[in-house]
Protein backbone atom coordinates (compact mmCIF):
# COMPACT_ATOMS: atom_id res chain seq x y z
CA UNK A 1 0.00 0.00 0.00
CA UNK A 2 2.73 2.22 0.74
CA UNK A 3 4.25 2.09 -2.77
CA UNK A 4 0.57 2.83 -3.75
CA UNK A 5 0.47 5.87 -2.08
CA UNK A 6 4.12 7.64 -3.08
CA UNK A 7 2.76 6.72 -6.88
CA UNK A 8 -0.10 8.48 -6.31
CA UNK A 9 1.57 11.75 -5.26
CA UNK A 10 3.93 11.24 -8.02
CA UNK A 11 1.47 10.90 -10.38
CA UNK A 12 1.60 13.19 -13.09
CA UNK A 13 -1.74 14.17 -14.24
CA UNK A 14 -2.41 18.13 -14.53
CA UNK A 15 -0.73 18.45 -18.09
CA UNK A 16 -3.83 17.10 -19.11
CA UNK A 17 -6.45 17.02 -16.15
CA UNK A 18 -8.13 20.11 -14.46
CA UNK A 19 -8.22 20.10 -10.61
CA UNK A 20 -12.10 20.04 -10.41
CA UNK A 21 -13.92 21.55 -7.93
CA UNK A 22 -16.00 20.34 -4.72
CA UNK A 23 -19.87 22.02 -4.69
CA UNK A 24 -22.22 21.26 -2.26
CA UNK A 25 -25.51 19.72 -3.46
CA UNK A 26 -27.91 22.30 -1.77
CA UNK A 27 -31.20 20.49 -3.10
CA UNK A 28 -29.60 16.87 -1.97
CA UNK A 29 -28.03 18.43 1.47
CA UNK A 30 -31.58 19.71 2.16
CA UNK A 31 -33.51 16.76 1.45
CA UNK A 32 -31.06 14.33 3.57
CA UNK A 33 -30.89 16.55 6.17
CA UNK A 34 -27.08 16.32 5.46
CA UNK A 35 -24.10 18.32 3.89
CA UNK A 36 -23.54 16.40 0.91
CA UNK A 37 -20.44 17.43 -1.55
CA UNK A 38 -20.48 16.49 -5.39
CA UNK A 39 -16.45 16.11 -6.91
CA UNK A 40 -17.12 17.48 -10.31
CA UNK A 41 -15.47 15.08 -12.75
CA UNK A 42 -17.74 15.72 -14.85
CA UNK A 43 -15.85 19.36 -15.88
CA UNK A 44 -12.56 17.31 -16.88
CA UNK A 45 -12.40 18.04 -20.92
CA UNK A 46 -13.57 14.00 -21.43
CA UNK A 47 -16.45 14.35 -18.89
CA UNK A 48 -15.11 11.78 -16.43
CA UNK A 49 -12.00 10.99 -14.43
CA UNK A 50 -10.65 8.54 -16.60
CA UNK A 51 -8.39 10.95 -17.94
CA UNK A 52 -6.21 11.19 -15.22
CA UNK A 53 -5.07 7.32 -14.44
CA UNK A 54 -5.10 7.05 -18.36
CA UNK A 55 -2.46 9.88 -18.83
CA UNK A 56 -0.38 8.98 -15.74
CA UNK A 57 0.21 4.82 -17.28
CA UNK A 58 1.19 6.91 -20.98
CA UNK A 59 3.28 9.45 -19.43
CA UNK A 60 5.24 6.91 -17.82
CA UNK A 61 5.81 5.00 -21.03
CA UNK A 62 9.15 5.17 -22.77
CA UNK A 63 8.79 7.24 -25.67
CA UNK A 64 10.83 4.23 -27.99
CA UNK A 65 7.67 1.85 -26.63
CA UNK A 66 4.89 5.12 -27.03
CA UNK A 67 6.29 5.83 -30.78
CA UNK A 68 4.87 2.10 -31.56
CA UNK A 69 1.24 3.30 -30.48
CA UNK A 70 -1.40 2.11 -27.54
CA UNK A 71 -4.15 0.43 -27.65
CA UNK A 72 -7.16 -0.51 -25.43
CA UNK A 73 -10.94 -1.15 -25.43
CA UNK A 74 -13.48 1.17 -23.91
CA UNK A 75 -17.36 2.04 -24.16
CA UNK A 76 -16.40 5.89 -23.73
CA UNK A 77 -14.85 7.66 -20.71
CA UNK A 78 -12.00 5.63 -20.76
CA UNK A 79 -11.38 5.55 -24.40
CA UNK A 80 -11.83 9.79 -24.50
CA UNK A 81 -9.24 9.64 -21.77
CA UNK A 82 -6.64 7.65 -23.87
CA UNK A 83 -7.44 9.02 -27.21
CA UNK A 84 -6.55 12.44 -25.39
CA UNK A 85 -3.50 11.63 -23.75
CA UNK A 86 -2.78 9.83 -27.74
CA UNK A 87 -2.66 13.62 -28.63
CA UNK A 88 -1.03 15.10 -26.15
CA UNK A 89 1.52 12.64 -25.84
CA UNK A 90 1.50 12.67 -30.06
CA UNK A 91 1.59 9.01 -30.41
CA UNK A 92 -0.87 6.73 -31.82
CA UNK A 93 -4.30 5.15 -30.08
CA UNK A 94 -6.43 2.67 -31.60
CA UNK A 95 -9.59 2.45 -29.56
CA UNK A 96 -11.90 -0.81 -29.75
CA UNK A 97 -15.17 -0.12 -28.45
CA UNK A 98 -18.12 -2.72 -28.67
CA UNK A 99 -20.54 -2.68 -31.50
CA UNK A 100 -23.55 -1.80 -29.30
CA UNK A 101 -21.64 1.66 -28.10
CA UNK A 102 -23.50 4.88 -29.00
CA UNK A 103 -22.50 6.34 -31.88
CA UNK A 104 -21.83 10.05 -30.07
CA UNK A 105 -19.67 8.03 -27.90
CA UNK A 106 -17.88 6.99 -30.98
CA UNK A 107 -17.30 10.08 -32.75
CA UNK A 108 -16.38 11.42 -29.45
CA UNK A 109 -13.03 9.50 -29.58
CA UNK A 110 -12.84 10.00 -32.98
CA UNK A 111 -12.71 13.81 -33.04
CA UNK A 112 -9.67 13.04 -30.77
CA UNK A 113 -7.57 11.27 -33.64
CA UNK A 114 -7.72 7.69 -32.47
CA UNK A 115 -8.51 4.70 -34.76
CA UNK A 116 -11.80 3.18 -33.63
CA UNK A 117 -12.68 -0.47 -34.24
CA UNK A 118 -16.53 -1.71 -33.62
CA UNK A 119 -15.35 -5.12 -32.58
CA UNK A 120 -17.96 -7.36 -30.03
CA UNK A 121 -20.86 -7.23 -28.59
CA UNK A 122 -20.10 -6.95 -25.19
CA UNK A 123 -17.14 -5.57 -23.39
CA UNK A 124 -15.53 -8.63 -22.25
CA UNK A 125 -14.71 -9.84 -26.08
CA UNK A 126 -13.82 -6.68 -27.39
CA UNK A 127 -10.81 -6.26 -24.64
CA UNK A 128 -10.43 -9.80 -24.82
CA UNK A 129 -9.68 -8.77 -29.26
CA UNK A 130 -7.80 -5.60 -27.55
CA UNK A 131 -5.62 -7.83 -26.20
CA UNK A 132 -5.09 -9.88 -29.17
CA UNK A 133 -4.15 -7.19 -31.39
CA UNK A 134 -1.61 -5.76 -28.76
CA UNK A 135 0.33 -8.50 -29.09
CA UNK A 136 0.05 -9.40 -32.42
CA UNK A 137 0.88 -5.14 -33.36
CA UNK A 138 3.43 -4.73 -30.28
CA UNK A 139 1.11 -2.16 -29.16
CA UNK A 140 0.96 -0.82 -25.20
CA UNK A 141 -2.37 -1.94 -23.76
CA UNK A 142 -4.04 0.19 -21.30
CA UNK A 143 -5.54 -0.99 -18.91
CA UNK A 144 -8.69 0.78 -18.05
CA UNK A 145 -8.75 -0.08 -14.05
CA UNK A 146 -6.52 -2.94 -12.95
CA UNK A 147 -3.11 -1.57 -13.24
CA UNK A 148 -1.04 0.43 -10.81
CA UNK A 149 -0.48 3.73 -12.67
CA UNK A 150 -4.13 3.84 -13.70
CA UNK A 151 -4.60 3.49 -10.18
CA UNK A 152 -2.58 6.19 -8.72
CA UNK A 153 -3.49 8.56 -11.58
CA UNK A 154 -7.08 8.20 -10.52
CA UNK A 155 -5.92 8.66 -6.67
CA UNK A 156 -4.80 11.73 -7.07
CA UNK A 157 -8.44 13.02 -6.63
CA UNK A 158 -7.92 12.05 -2.82
CA UNK A 159 -5.14 14.37 -2.83
CA UNK A 160 -7.57 17.68 -4.34
CA UNK A 161 -10.37 16.20 -1.67
CA UNK A 162 -8.14 16.61 1.18
CA UNK A 163 -7.32 20.26 0.23
CA UNK A 164 -11.14 20.81 -0.81
CA UNK A 165 -12.49 20.08 2.64
CA UNK A 166 -12.06 21.99 5.94
CA UNK A 167 -11.97 19.10 8.14
CA UNK A 168 -12.53 15.26 7.28
CA UNK A 169 -15.78 14.06 5.96
CA UNK A 170 -18.14 11.15 7.36
CA UNK A 171 -18.13 9.28 4.33
CA UNK A 172 -16.98 9.12 0.78
CA UNK A 173 -19.32 7.39 -1.63
CA UNK A 174 -17.37 5.94 -4.68
CA UNK A 175 -18.57 4.56 -8.08
CA UNK A 176 -17.58 1.16 -8.74
CA UNK A 177 -17.13 -0.89 -12.14
CA UNK A 178 -13.67 -2.44 -12.64
CA UNK A 179 -12.11 -0.97 -9.00
CA UNK A 180 -9.93 1.50 -10.58
CA UNK A 181 -11.25 4.51 -8.89
CA UNK A 182 -12.17 3.47 -5.29
CA UNK A 183 -8.90 1.98 -4.81
CA UNK A 184 -6.63 5.14 -5.90
CA UNK A 185 -9.19 6.82 -3.54
CA UNK A 186 -9.00 4.46 -0.91
CA UNK A 187 -5.47 4.10 -0.52
CA UNK A 188 -4.78 8.05 -0.06
CA UNK A 189 -7.88 8.70 2.17
CA UNK A 190 -7.25 5.37 4.62
CA UNK A 191 -3.82 6.48 5.20
CA UNK A 192 -4.54 10.28 5.91
CA UNK A 193 -7.80 9.60 7.48
CA UNK A 194 -8.14 6.09 8.54
CA UNK A 195 -12.03 7.02 10.33
CA UNK A 196 -13.57 8.11 6.89
CA UNK A 197 -15.66 5.57 5.63
CA UNK A 198 -15.28 4.43 2.08
CA UNK A 199 -18.47 3.09 0.16
CA UNK A 200 -18.17 1.91 -2.96
CA UNK A 201 -21.76 1.89 -4.95
CA UNK A 202 -22.77 -0.58 -8.07
CA UNK A 203 -25.74 -1.62 -10.05
CA UNK A 204 -27.76 -4.56 -8.59
CA UNK A 205 -27.02 -6.14 -11.90
CA UNK A 206 -23.30 -5.38 -12.29
CA UNK A 207 -22.10 -6.34 -9.04
CA UNK A 208 -18.88 -7.82 -9.35
CA UNK A 209 -17.22 -6.29 -6.33
CA UNK A 210 -19.79 -6.83 -3.86
CA UNK A 211 -19.73 -10.91 -4.92
CA UNK A 212 -16.02 -10.78 -4.72
CA UNK A 213 -15.90 -9.57 -1.94
CA UNK A 214 -18.68 -11.33 0.08
CA UNK A 215 -16.65 -14.87 -1.38
CA UNK A 216 -13.06 -13.49 -0.65
CA UNK A 217 -11.84 -13.99 -4.06
CA UNK A 218 -12.37 -12.69 -7.90
CA UNK A 219 -16.00 -13.36 -8.99
CA UNK A 220 -17.14 -13.70 -12.91
CA UNK A 221 -20.71 -12.33 -13.56
CA UNK A 222 -22.28 -14.15 -16.08
CA UNK A 223 -23.93 -11.11 -17.34
CA UNK A 224 -24.31 -7.54 -16.53
CA UNK A 225 -26.96 -5.05 -16.86
CA UNK A 226 -26.06 -2.34 -19.19
CA UNK A 227 -28.07 0.68 -18.70
CA UNK A 228 -25.15 2.62 -16.33
CA UNK A 229 -22.71 1.24 -18.77
CA UNK A 230 -19.79 2.89 -17.24
CA UNK A 231 -19.75 0.56 -14.31
CA UNK A 232 -20.58 -2.52 -16.43
CA UNK A 233 -17.68 -4.68 -15.89
CA UNK A 234 -18.28 -8.76 -15.45
CA UNK A 235 -14.88 -9.14 -13.28
CA UNK A 236 -13.23 -6.00 -11.29
CA UNK A 237 -9.20 -5.77 -10.79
Amino acid sequence: MEDYFKKILQAKVYEVAKKTPLEKANNLSKALKNNIYLKREDLQDVFSFKIRGAFNKMRQIPQSQLANGVITSSAGNHAQGVALSALKLNCNATILMPITTPLVKVNAVRNLKATVILFGDNYDETYKEALRLSEENNLCFIHPFDDPEVIAGQGTIAIELEQQVNEPPEAIYVAVGGGGLIAGISVYIKKIWPQVKIIGVEPEDADAMTKSLKNSKLIELASVGQFADGVAVKKVG
